[in-house]
């Protein structure tokens, strides 16, 4: 029977200071833009600026649950959660994905009422406000995305890095809109409002279903990316003059964590205290490159009679045990 030695727990909360300080800042431009954005749309009938104040009211929203999702999965383990609350993210993630579906929706609607003459009268002399609007739009949300972009790859916060994309769509959709209003000044095309708009919607459907299926991806524990399975399969290689092999390697994530699985084939030889700083040295290295990594590898003697169970390499010539079988 082999012997359990798990990897010391990196602290959960230790950016969570700045996650949550990154999120407070989506939260606060995305207020400032969903009462300009609504309150210019309305004024000239745009339902293209009407849509991105909608956009950004879905945005709103999702920079909330990003907040309240990154205090949370910032929390140390607990007695009921003793793997941590890395998977608020991915929770907050899905929810995002699911508000975005509805935006979408909306501003399908909206459009479409418009096409069909449904909706009110575009002001075209009030466009070069429109335009203002939209180009100060697409200034701060490409200064916050930036700037949640960078915490959440410090961080590999999945929710912040969810709502950098929700922003950086923003930056396009609003280009976007911006040039559907200059289209109309010079053409005098109303029509182009409401096509740019269910554009607009096509984006943002597209982003959503990314979103969902990355959140699903970590909530049902699906195994790390083959670079980085590839990446720790070459840390054990080399520590090929220490063991035997390995087997068993399993890998997920939870929110910013990643937990790591694997079963170490050691010399029988070895002693208590010989295996247990190979393991430690193989954590170290995996941690090293995986900060965020929970590692626990159970022990095994090298026996000598199933040597295909020992991994992807192994340090016996022409599998030859016998320095070690006496």
């Amino acid at each position: 029977m082999g012997v359990v030695v798990p990897g010391e727990r990196g602290a959960p909360g230790q950016d969570g200071a700045l996650k949550e300080k990154t999120a407070r800042l989506s939260v606060a431009s995305n207020t400032l833009l969903v009462v300009t954005k609504l309150t210019i749309g309305i004024a000239i009938g745009s339902v293209g600026i009407i849509s991105e104040a909608i956009h950004s009211a879905i945005d709103l929203v999702a920079a909330v649950i990003a907040y309240f999702s990154v205090r949370q999965s910032a929390r140390p383990p607990d007695e009921c959660h003793t793997f941590g609350h890395g998977k608020y993210e991915s929770i907050s993630g899905l929810l995002e994905a699911v508000l975005i579906l509805a935006a979408a929706l909306l501003i399908i609607n909206e459009a479409a009422g418009s096409l069909f003459g449904e909706g009110g009268t575009l002001n075209v002399e009030g466009l070069g406000l429109g335009i203002a609007v939209m180009l100060l739009s697409a200034g701060v949300n490409l200064y916050v995305s930036s700037r949640l972009m960078t915490v959440a790859k410090q961080t590999e916060s999945i929710a912040l890095e969810s709502d950098a994309w929700h922003l950086r769509t923003d930056v396009y959709t609003s280009a976007g809109v911006v040039a559907g209003l200059v289209l109309i000044r010079l053409t005098g095309l109303v029509i182009l409002d409401a096509l740019i708009a269910l554009a607009v919607a096509v984006i943002i459907l597209r982003a959503a279903f990314d979103l969902i299926r990355r959140s699903l991806e970590d909530l049902v524990d699906r195994s790390l990316p083959p670079e980085e399975e590839a990446r720790i399969r070459e840390i054990l290689s080399e520590h090929c003059t220490d063991i035997i092999g390995f087997h068993r390697l399993r890998t997920r994530r939870s929110g910013p964590n990643r937990f790591v699985d694997l079963h170490l084939v050691v010399p029988r030889t070895a002693t208590l205290e010989e295996a247990y700083a190979i393991v430690k040295r193989v954590e170290d290295d995996v941690r090293r490159e995986f900060p965020r990594a929970s590692v626990t590898i159970r022990v095994q003697p090298c026996t000598g009679e199933d040597c295909s169970a020992c991994g992807v390499f192994t340090t016996c010539p022409e599998c030859d045990l016998r320095a070690h079988r006496d």
